[in-house]
């Protein structure tokens, strides 16, 4: 299974690389090699890294991140000493690529049996972190590109039914600048650190056991940026803030919007149509991956410590205020994105454990809603629209009956706690 992902996954790469060079850019093969030398951006570097020492040590991870750092030292003076200028937000990071790559080498020439096989799981379970990255801006680019017309007119429609959601959280979000905004604004951004020190606790008995877990967060995480951009190019939209709105900055966006009305005036209700927009925007509003992301955290929280699931319960329901107030996305690409989570997770999990009646059911079920959802936004928006004291509650309950189908099910494949045992009472000495 780890052969044919690291294939599939570089297949993806070499595509990505072709259609991105097609339309003018560096794909991510390029991007990636590029950070060997270049200052590259350290977050998903290092995040990279830290999941990687999952497979080390405490003393060889020592090591590892004392070699990162060194070698970081030494680029940035290099670069200080030649003059060369870097973004602001690329400043360091060449260290911790430069160790992942370097335990590679150790584990084919170093290493044998299953030591060779764990250390490179480890080193490919962080390079996919990188890589997925890299993947994800290479493709928004391209959804930009290729889908030249948007359809945030439709999901607009639609969101009558849900009460026009991200207009009154929009306006709510602006009544606490600036606290709210800055607040939400950190936990939009940093949404893979979030993931990041989950899947670390998932993964924290890995180099005693000497075995990955059976399932854990970064393979969702991976398997929902796997599959979710497929949508963008079925179902391409920019979300409120620029197809109402003013763009995500306040500027630059106006002239391709419908009109500027976001957040202070709901959109009139009228007969969609898809409208162009420019060819910068990433079209990467239906699903909210971020949604579907923040909700496999609250997932694999579950089973954490008391602080653990405080975090994944506070991320998740910020993360969907964020989603929302700052006009990133809709209502309707929320519910979508929470059942396109969980129709995932069941999948993975059913994968693990052998496919049961159950499993299949319900993964199943949420393509079904997921699917139905998708051709009521497109084909039926004016009809929802029209009638949300009916359609609105339907939206919310087709949610709320996959996330009922998941519960039921998980709850039936957790193992049951054996019996006390029941000792006999025995005959007293004579």
């Amino acid at each position: 299974m780890w052969a044919a992902a690291g294939a599939a996954g570089l297949l993806i790469l070499i595509a990505l690389e072709v259609a991105a060079r097609h339309y003018g850019q560096p794909g991510p093969v390029t991007n990636q090699v590029r950070e060997v030398l270049f200052a590259p951006k350290p977050g998903p570097l290092y995040g990279g890294l830290a999941l990687m020492m999952v497979v080390l040590t405490w003393r060889q991870r020592f090591i590892a991140a004392g070699a990162a750092i060194g070698i970081d030292v030494v680029f940035v003076l290099a670069r200080w000493a030649v003059g060369a200028e870097t973004d602001a937000d690329h400043f360091f990071g060449n260290g911790a690529l430069w160790v992942m790559l370097g335990c590679g080498v150790i584990a084919v020439t170093r290493r044998a049996g299953e030591e060779r096989l764990l250390l490179l799981k480890g080193v490919g379970l962080g390079l996919l972190l990188v890589a997925g990255r890299k993947t994800g801006d290479s493709w928004l680019f391209i959804t930009s590109k290729a889908r030249p017309a948007v359809l945030d007119q439709y999901v607009a429609v639609v969101d009558h039914a849900l009460g026009n959601p991200s207009w009154l959280v929009g306006r709510l979000l602006r009544a606490t600048d600036p606290i709210g905004p800055h607040l939400l604004g950190v936990v939009y951004g940093q949404l893979a650190v979030a993931a990041i020190v989950v899947a670390l606790y998932q993964l924290r008995n890995v180099a005693a056991e000497r075995r990955f877990p059976r399932h854990h967060l970064v393979r969702t995480f991976l398997v929902i940026g796997l599959l979710g951009p497929g949508i963008y190019m079925l179902f391409p939209m920019v979300g409120p803030v620029f197809a109402y709105g003013p763009g995500a900055s306040g500027t630059g966006g106006v002239q391709w919007a419908v009109a500027n009305l976001w957040p202070n005036t709901p959109p009139p209700l009228h007969l969609p149509q898809a409208m162009p927009y420019d060819e910068i925007t990433p079209r990467n509003c239906m699903p909210s991956l971020h949604t579907a992301w923040a909700t496999a955290i609250f997932i694999h929280s579950r089973k954490g410590p008391r602080l653990l699931r405080a975090a994944g319960t506070f991320w998740l329901i910020a993360t969907l205020t964020a989603t929302l107030g700052f006009g990133y996305h809709y209502g309707a690409d929320l519910i979508a994105g929470v059942v396109f989570a969980l129709t995932i997770e069941v999948a993975l999990r059913s994968f693990d454990r052998g496919w049961d009646r159950q499993g299949i059911q319900l993964v199943v079920y949420g393509t079904v809603v997921f699917a139905a959802l998708l051709v009521a936004y497109r084909y039926l928006p004016m009809e929802v629209a029209r009638y949300p004291a009916v359609s609105g509650p339907l939206l919310v309950l087709a949610m709320a009956s996959v996330i009922f189908g998941y519960v039921r099910t998980t709850r039936l494949w957790e193992p049951k706690a054996a019996p006390p045992l029941q000792l006999e009472p025995q005959p007293e000495p004579a």
